[in-house]
């Protein structure tokens, strides 16, 4: 079966994580898809496969004779789509034989055009999958699904030798909470890789140190005729916390190795208000400046108003795994040889973002991430191309045997 057969089968289903529930997984409707890959890993052959109870799907292929001491490569991607826009009932778009012009996305009305997105005219002559324009698509990250399971299939079927293979699929990556329950010991992988990258070629082993950053902000409310030096408007109070940030540093005016603050949401009225950020930057020394900007910011309000009207959350997320993957960069080098084999030119470039991989890695698995074909992840302008796809999962297959 083509990777491309699988992701469409999958990104049928419902997997949308969510912020906050207190529940593993932060949704239940995860475990619809979690079942359905159970059945078809133990269909394909892989052994001990399991959901376990904060529903991570687990499965091995065992070393096959005189492969023994090869050490354990694991594979891994998640299941779970991201909250920020709907991944409920998706309608996939297919154009075979793309030809490389604008797209009509038919549920919305809304166009995939080649001016917003250039790297559409690489894609030329290809199988494109698109959104119909009302959801997402999913590639993000049910075509790492696709490809793993593509490879499984391939090096079974050939009888190809490979060491222990380690096989995981995870809930929740999308809200940070991808890895909370991730069973390192029980995985037995000396080191693994997370397929949950974009453009082919595309091979990452440095990401963003991240975190979140919870802004309450306590006003007090008077009728505003008689207000003089005693509402504090919230609201407004809000917005004078984001003026004390750089203006510059936001996610539409940075790239490459330069960091951000990104207001993700606020609401208020002159009671109360909130404000949600992430904070993300390569270098760990000025992602900690950062954090401290928002902890003088909200310092310089609470005097300006002579009380605590302003409270601050800051928590971690995940940290830079190039930190920890300079002592294992043979993993880099494999994946590349093993690009270039599959067809794809390999390259390297910091992720403006995190995967599984980095707490991974912090947690003793060095884990870099591969590419998996898929563009525009998380709205639905998304996109990807089948062929790509099995590019991808040929990749994959070689990493499971000829390139240890």
């Amino acid at each position: 079966m083509r990777a491309c057969e699988r992701f469409l089968k999958y990104v049928r289903v419902y997997t949308t994580s969510e912020e906050g529930t207190g529940a593993f997984p932060s949704t239940a409707r995860q475990l619809d898809l979690a079942r359905l890959l159970e059945q078809e890993m133990k269909a394909l052959g892989l052994e001990g496969v399991h959901v376990d109870e904060y529903g991570v799907v687990y499965g091995w292929l065992s070393a096959t004779p005189g492969m023994e001491d090869v050490p354990a490569l694991g594979f891994i991607a998640h299941m779970d789509t991201a909250p920020d826009f709907s991944g409920e009932n998706v309608k996939p778009q297919i154009i075979e034989n793309y030809d490389g012009g604008d797209v009509l996305l038919a549920g919305s009305g809304d166009i995939l055009t080649v001016s917003a997105f250039p790297t559409l005219a690489a894609l030329k002559g290809l199988t494109l999958i698109t959104t119909d324009g009302t959801t997402l698509l999913g590639a993000d990250d049910k075509a790492g699904i696709a490809e793993i399971l593509t490879a499984c299939e391939a090096v079974i079927a050939s009888g190809a030798p490979h060491g222990k293979l380690c096989i995981a699929f995870t809930p929740d990556e999308e809200v940070g909470a991808g890895v909370d329950n991730f069973d390192v010991e029980k995985f037995g992988a000396a080191a693994a890789y997370t397929l949950d990258g974009g453009a082919e070629g595309e091979i990452a082993y440095e990401t963003f140190n991240a975190c979140s950053a919870e802004i309450q902000v306590h006003g007090l409310s008077v009728h505003p005729g008689s207000s003089k030096d005693t509402m504090i408007n919230a609201a407004l109070v809000a917005m004078e916390f984001n003026a004390l940030l750089p203006a510059g540093d936001t996610p539409r005016l940075t790239e490459g190795y330069e960091g951000f603050f990104h207001l993700h949401n606020m609401e208020g009225d002159v009671e109360h208000a909130s404000l949600h950020y992430i904070i993300r930057d390569h270098d760990r020394a000025t992602f900690e400046v950062r954090k401290q900007t928002m902890r003088h910011s909200a310092k310089v309000l609470n005097e300006r108003y002579g009380r605590e009207v302003v409270t601050l959350t800051l928590r971690d997320t995940y940290y830079n795994m190039a930190d920890r993957l300079t002592d294992h960069m043979e993993l880099v080098e494999n994946a590349k040889r093993a690009a270039a084999q599959a067809g794809m030119t390999p390259y390297t470039e910091p992720v403006r973002g995190g995967t599984d991989g980095c707490r991974l890695s912090y947690m003793g698995l060095p884990t870099p991430n591969l590419c998996t074909g898929g563009f525009a992840f998380h709205g639905k302008y998304e996109h990807i191309a089948a062929e790509s796809m099995d590019r991808c999962a040929k990749m994959v297959e070689l990493l499971m045997t000829t390139c240890r």
